[in-house]
């Protein structure tokens, strides 16, 4: 199957007849033995969520991958769109594409996304439906989205600990969630051109018609990093800077301030406070290089503020975390370079 046409032509069709079960969107590339479990996992979940007998479309959106996964998709029974790689790639544009799919023939009221890197707890998607049908007014429910290795890296264990947000009314979810099918129609989808952040921007949109988002207290996918190297720590956390700034610039006015405070923070500690210790030490004293020792001070109060994890753990990942936020003013700065040069934003991979 090729890949659905424009943005928002695919998003254009949110009253065909609805089946009233839950189908899934599922994207990927060179995933292996996990994307394999994914689709057990989420096949495992339809099946229960629709009352069993094979029910509920899944669509697999790869993104050209050379491991066997579409081969793997289609003989599992999966509906396969195959990314055109001449045009950017981003997850929210293979996002679209599943649920353009999805969209036409048989809609399903729920669509389960998940990433191929993750397997879906087999209680999750009946838990999440279950909960949007005694609540019309949620749009979007999320679980426990957990590392299935934290133990195997200090960067696996920070993506933990990221996982780790209040249950109850959230302003956002991440990758994976249930949703209605409908209102995620009803404003056009993911924004295809974002390479990051495009699960939070779209729950703005959401929650701008009245919608709610939930994160429940319910296990509902083990995600796998594998991150192994600081190189991979160091783009994933400039992804995120990038996310912010762009974030901020979509939906930064009141009331909404949307990743304001995080872009602030990433300048702030990543590139104002070091511009200003530079500048003092050259135009003031050298002396005032002892400024710098803010960023430890910084590392200090985050470890000891973390009474739930070891003094070793607490303290290095408080001191990743600080460094982190050089990364995410590099992430802005290149998101506004771009902006400024009129040119659109370059894909970050930190796999």
């Amino acid at each position: 199957m090729n890949e659905p046409s424009a943005h928002r032509t695919e998003m254009t069709t949110a009253n065909v007849p609805s089946s009233g079960i839950a189908g899934a969107v599922i994207v990927g590339r060179n995933e292996g033995e996990r994307f394999l479990r994914c689709l057990s996992s989420v096949r495992a979940g339809l099946d229960a969520a629709n009352g069993g007998g094979g029910g509920g479309r899944i669509v697999y959106v790869d993104s050209g991958s050379t491991d066997g996964s579409v081969e793997a998709a289609r003989a599992a029974g999966a509906e396969v769109v195959e990314l055109d790689l001449t045009r950017p790639f981003t997850a929210a544009r293979a996002r679209n594409a599943g649920l353009a799919v999805l969209t036409g023939g048989e809609a399903p009221d729920y669509v389960q996304f998940v990433d191929g890197d993750c397997e879906l707890d087999p209680n999750w998607i009946i838990t999440a439906k279950d909960f949007l049908e005694r609540h019309p007014d949620a749009a979007v429910a999320c679980g426990r989205r957990q590392e299935r290795f934290p133990e195997a890296s200090i960067y696996n264990a920070l993506c933990n600990r990221e996982w780790d947000t209040p249950i109850g009314e959230a302003r956002a979810c991440g990758g994976d969630a249930l949703m209605r099918r409908a209102p995620v129609v009803s404003v056009g989808g993911y924004n295809p051109a974002l390479i990051a952040g495009e699960e939070p921007e779209m729950c703005v949109r959401l929650r701008a018609e009245g919608w709610k988002i939930h994160r429940l207290d319910a296990e509902m996918t083990l995600h796998d990093a594998a991150m192994t190297r600081f190189g991979q720590f160091w783009k994933r956390a400039r992804r995120a800077g990038h996310a912010f700034a762009e974030g901020a610039a979509m939906h930064g006015r009141p009331p909404e301030r949307h990743f304001v405070s995080e872009t602030r923070r990433a300048i702030l500690w990543g590139a104002v406070l070091p511009a200003v210790i530079l500048a003092a030490a050259v135009f003031i004293s050298p002396a005032m290089l002892l400024l710098t020792l803010i960023y430890p001070a910084q590392v200090v109060r985050l470890g000891l503020r973390d009474r739930e994890r070891s003094r070793k753990v607490a303290f290095t990942q408080a001191g990743l975390l600080t460094v982190s936020k050089f990364a995410e003013a590099v992430g802005a700065a290149e998101f506004y370079w771009r902006r400024l040069r009129g040119r659109p934003a370059g894909l970050i991979e930190y796999k």
